[in-house]
Order: C-alpha cells, then sequence, then structure tokens
C-alpha cells in the first residue's frame, strides 16, 4: 500500500518559506535502484514498515449525525483529507458495541458495531472506500477483558456451575476482604466481590471491565473466531490491546511491597504469554496478509523484543513507553517528573538496540492514552508551537520505526487548559483523584497540577475542523469540551498554507516514502548525552542523512562530528539562511529541524 517511487529525481516539495526550506537539490538526488538498497538491510520489507499510520479516536475525529459524538460516517467523509496528508494506514481504537465506561474499551458484543459509531453497513462501506484510495485499515483488539454486560460475563454470574463462569477470574475472599492485594490500573482493588454468590471477580482495569480466563482454551477458541470474522472483511492490521496481561500469575500470590510499586510489570509476568500468542499466530494471523502490533504497557524494555521477533511467530510490531512515559512516575502514575533530551535520546537508542536484527517498533510521541506530543515534548506557547510541532514531526518521520501519527497531531493540537475536576471524563484521573485526593493523601492543587499535564483526555478533545461553531466536529453539544484554540488551530487555516504544520507534516511523509534509508537504514545517534541538540543518522549501503534538531528556544551551534559533511538540504524549518553542500558547521535557530544527505 505505500508508495513505491523511490527517488525518481522528482522534486516533492511544495513550498519554500523563510521558516520551511525545502531545496530544490532534492528533486536532483538520484539513488541505487531502491530493491537493492532494501536489501541491503538485515529487516526483510514489507508494507506495514513503509506504510505512516494514522490513529483515528472515532469518538472524536468526526460527527454526522449531530449527537455530538464521532462515527464512522465521519471517519469516511475525512478520508481524502487524510489521503491527501499520505497516509497510508489508519488505526482506529475500538468500534465495537459498548456501554462506554471506558470509552469502548469494555466491550459488550465483539460483532457489533457501537450505535454511536453507526451500522455494519458504514464499517463494510469504511473498509470499501478506504481500499478505492488505496489506504489499510487496522482495528484495535481488545481481549485482555470484557464488558460486564457481555453475554459472557452475564452468565459466567449466573451460577456457579455455568459454563462460562471459567471464562473469568472467579476466587473466595480472604478473611472477608479481596484474595490478594492487587491493585487495578484505574484505583482501587483489581477484584470486585459479586454479593450473589460472595466471589470476587478479577479485573485489572475498571470494575466494569473483568478479565478473561486465557487458560480457558474455548476462550481463546471463541476469540480467535471473532478475529477471523472481522479479517474476512477485510481488515489489514489488529493492534492487540495491554496484550502482555493475558496470561496471568498462578494461584495470584500477593505482591510484595517492592512488586506493588511497580505492578503494571509484575502483571506481564504470566507463564503463558508467548505460547498464546503464538497460537494466535499459528491458527489465525498467518493465514492472512495483515500487520499485527502489540501494546507493550509495561514489559520490561529487554523482553519487548520477544513479541515483534519476527523468528518467534508472534507480532510484527511493537508499540513500547518507556519515551511517551519518560516523565510519569512509577509508583504515583499521575504525577509528572522533569525530563531532559539526554535522557529522551537514551530511551530512543535502546528502544531501536532492543529491537535489534528481528523486531520492530512503532514509533509514536502521543496517542489516545497520552497528552498532546506539542505539549508534552515541545513547547505549546504560541510563539513556538508551530515550531516545535514541525520539529517533532522531522523525529516522527525519520526513526528506524512504523510511524503512527494521532489525529491532530499534523495540525500541532496541544493540551486542554482543564481547571477543574469536573473539566475531566478520563475513569483514570477519577480513579486517581478518589485514591490520592479524597484519602487525604495528596492536595488537590498538587493533583491537578499534575493530571492537567498528563490527563488521558488532553488527546481526546475533538478534532479542530475548522473555525466555525464546535470546530467544524459536530452540529451537537460535543460528548467532550473542545480546546477553546480552535480559532487558530484548525485544518481549514492550514490546507492552503505552505508553511503550516500540516503541510510541512505532508512533505515529511513524502519524503520518508522516496527514500527507503528513513524506513530500514540503521539508526546512530551521534551524541546521547547532549541535552541541545538531538542529531542522529540514518544509514544504508552507501546512503547516509543526518537528522538535527535544537530543542532550545535559542540560536545553537552544532559541528558535525566524525568528519561528517553536508551533501544535500533534504528539508529545512524555521532556518534562517540555507545549509551549504559540503558545511559542517549548523547554526540552528530556535526548534529548528532538518533532514539532510550527506557526503
Amino acid at each position: 500500500m505505500p508508495h513505491h517511487g523511490y527517488l525518481t529525481a522528482i522534486a516533492i516539495l511544495i513550498a519554500t518559506s523563510v521558516s520551511t526550506k525545502c531545496h530544490q537539490a532534492y528533486g536532483a538526488i538520484q539513488a541505487a535502484d531502491p530493491e537493492s538498497i532494501v536489501q541491503q538491510s538485515k529487516a526483510p520489507p514489507t508494507w506495514w514498515k513503509q506504510a505512516v499510520f494514522y490513529q483515528v479516536y472515532p469518538r472524536s475525529f468526526k460527527d454526522t449525525n449531530g449527537d455530538g459524538i464521532g462515527d464512522i460516517n465521519g471517519i469516511i467523509e475525512k478520508l481524502d483529507y487524510l489521503k491527501k496528508l499520505g497516509i497510508d494506514a489508519i488505526w482506529i481504537n475500538p468500534h465495537y458495541d459498548s456501554p462506554n465506561t471506558d470509552n469502548g474499551y469494555d466491550i459488550r458484543d465483539y460483532r457489533k458495531i457501537m450505535k454511536e459509531y453507526g451500522t455494519m453497513e458504514d464499517f463494510d462501506r469504511l473498509i470499501t472506500e478506504m481500499k478505492k484510495r488505496n489506504m489499510r485499515l487496522m482495528i484495535d483488539i481488545v481481549i485482555n477483558h470484557t464488558s460486564d454486560q457481555h453475554a459472557w460475563f452475564v452468565k459466567s454470574k449466573s451460577s456457579k456451575d455455568n459454563p462460562y463462569r471459567d471464562y473469568y477470574f472467579w476466587r473466595d475472599g480472604k478473611d472477608d476482604q479481596a484474595p490478594n492485594n492487587y491493585p487495578s490500573f484505574f484505583g482501587g482493588s483489581a477484584w470486585q466481590k459479586d454479593d450473589k454468590f460472595g466471589q470476587y471477580y478479577l479485573h485489572y482495569f475498571s470494575k466494569q471491565q473483568p478479565d478473561l480466563n486465557w487458560d480457558n482454551s474455548n476462550v481463546r477458541q471463541d476469540l480467535y473466531k471473532m478475529l477471523r470474522f472481522w479479517l474476512d472483511k477485510g481488515v489489514s492490521g489488529l493492534r492487540f490491546d495491554t496484550v502482555a496481561t493475558y496470561s496471568k500469575i498462578p494461584g495470584f500470590p500477593n505482591l510484595t511491597q517492592r512488586q506493588l510499586k511497580n505492578f503494571s510489570e509484575e502483571y506481564t509476568q504470566g507463564p503463558n504469554i508467548h505460547r498464546y500468542i503464538n497460537e494466535i499466530n499459528r491458527e489465525v494471523l498467518s493465514h492472512y496478509d495483515i500487520a499485527t502490533a502489540g501494546e507493550l504497557f509495561g514489559i520490561p524494555l529487554d523482553q519487548s523484543i520477544k513479541f515483534s521477533d519476527r523468528r518467534r511467530n508472534e507480532l510484527n510490531i511493537a508499540f513500547t513507553f518507556d519515551l511517551i512515559r519518560l516523565d510519569r512516575d512509577n509508583d504515583e502514575r499521575w504525577r509528572r517528573k522533569d525530563w531532559n533530551l539526554s535522557q529522551f535520546r537514551q530511551v530512543i537508542d535502546k528502544v531501536d538496540r532492543t529491537a535489534g536484527e528481528y523486531g520492530w517498533n512503532a514509533f509514536f510521541l502521543d496517542n489516545h492514552d497520552n497528552p498532546r506530543a506539542v505539549s508534552h515534548f515541545g513547547d505549546d506557547r504560541p510563539q513556538w508551537r508551530e515550531h516545535s510541532a514541525k520539529a517533532l514531526a522531522t523525529l516522527i518521520l525519520s526513526q528506524h520505526a512504523t510511524p503512527f501519527i494521532y489525529q491532530g497531531s499534523e495540525l500541532g493540537m496541544t493540551n486542554y487548559p482543564f481547571k477543574k475536576m469536573d473539566d475531566f471524563d478520563d475513569i483514570e484521573v477519577k480513579g486517581f483523584w478518589h485514591d490520592y485526593v479524597k484519602t487525604g493523601k495528596v492536595n488537590a492543587e498538587e493533583f491537578l497540577q499534575n493530571v492537567r499535564q498528563i490527563s488521558r483526555d488532553n488527546s481526546r478533545t475533538p478534532f479542530q475542523w475548522d473555525a466555525s461553531k464546535n470546530a467544524g466536529f459536530t452540529t451537537g453539544t460535543p460528548w467532550l469540551k473542545i480546546n477553546p484554540n480552535y480559532l487558530e488551530i484548525n485544518a481549514a487555516n492550514q490546507l492552503n498554507d505552505p508553511k503550516s504544520v500540516f503541510n510541512y507534516y505532508r512533505q515529511l511523509i513524502k519524503i520518508r516514502h522516496d527514500i527507503p534509508t528513513l524506513t530500514y537504514g540503521n539508526y546512530v545517534d551521534l551524541d546521547t548525552k547532549n541535552d541541545s541538540i538531538y542529531a542522529y543518522t540514518r544509514n544504508l549501503g552507501s546512503e547516509k542523512y543526518l537528522i538535527i534538531v535544537n530543542f532550545k528556544e535559542k540560536t545553537m551551534r552544532y559541528t558535525l562530528p566524525n568528519n561528517l559533511s553536508i551533501n544535500t538540504t533534504i528539508i529545512e524549518n524555521n532556518a534562517k539562511s540555507s545549509t551549504k553542500k559540503n558545511d559542517t558547521l549548523l547554526v540552528l535557530e530556535p526548534w529548528q529541524s532538518g533532514i539532510y544527505k550527506l557526503n
């Protein structure tokens, strides 16, 4: 599905400006035969490595029926927008029938469409319209747990000898308390008592999300049938939510105090996890030409390679969280810590080295569970927002991994200006509030100061299409408040502005498609301890490219190490003067970024 016209001496860049210098010399670059270049990489070429993915959070993308909730027809309506951007594949968050206690991650029926999103006919039409545009669809697979309204759980609760009882984890309490001291990701205990029989059921997430018992082969076979149902409809990708928690620790022993401080890691240490994923691959995945990605939250980085190592026949792509959660406290997960560029780049370097020759990563700087990239890793103040958004785009689209762009990042959308607890919808924030503020452990203002920056609601505010009422998202009342800066930051303002964040993303996506080294080339950080300038190379065969970003809001000078020198400028953002052939010293403006072919 991605583009295959590599470096055919065409001038691809659509704008030249003071802030974004895209030089005609790029069009004159001649590459060796693309296939021979790619073959020099140790990673076999595949469509999902070359593709640029775009994450759509359907609830907040585009509403077409005025109920204030985005829908499938809204995605269809905006496919041409995404095609113009250069997107190859779309990942959508859960689209299934759900009571929405956790915005669709609590599934009531795996084979029905969420009524707010539309109908199965709408979904089938989405697949058809995407195929017309040579685009692919990845869907979210949530099979660690179901909704407590799912038919399996309703039957499971009905009696102790019902066959579905063993589809979930039911245990007796101890001394009228929970079976053990497991905490929930959303606060409180991970066990909920059911008064009918006095037993407790396990829920790693909310009490409305009981965990499935993967040790029961009937559970696994029913889930595999469900996967085939969607793949047979023409779905091209599966993103497995919280994939590392399917296997539980036998006997459910209490966690030690040390283990409790990082319980998310403990939940990924079940003994059968790789046996299960290998079985999914053997029985389902290997029979389709699809991309498979695993959300590896909680997994120690050195264990992540097992999930995407192509020799193991498990998944294709690893979503790791060491980078995006760089500034989150492991113990008090609502608390934000300071971070620096040296830490940031060292995580990227380590994640890349961990994937090695046989693994493959996703690269992303925001998603539906994390704050907006420009507010998190850039600078969202008006004078720096656009430049830093472009700088981060340069990073996202030049990494040795499959890039995933979260909706609105291509506009430089920012965090929401939360003022009070009533502004939040996020079940996670509400759980933390109950555990920390209501119990008197933390004062309210300290708590709010942190969650304003880290809340998942920051990325879930409706998409900012234009400057009309409700940002063009809906004619009704939006389900979540729209960021008041939509008058300045919206797609309509940027589509035809050659200097916009949108058009910079568009240029970068085209460059990534045209230069196979930016997909397959080795990644080498030039100075992991530099806290101001992030510079790295991508090397494949005789091709070598430099990517550089000034993370400071002041002018910086950078001398290229190791006798490196510039051959050609591919793209620059916020440069005052053009970088010239054979330059070895770069004078970088605040948040300047660029990609250069090296001699």
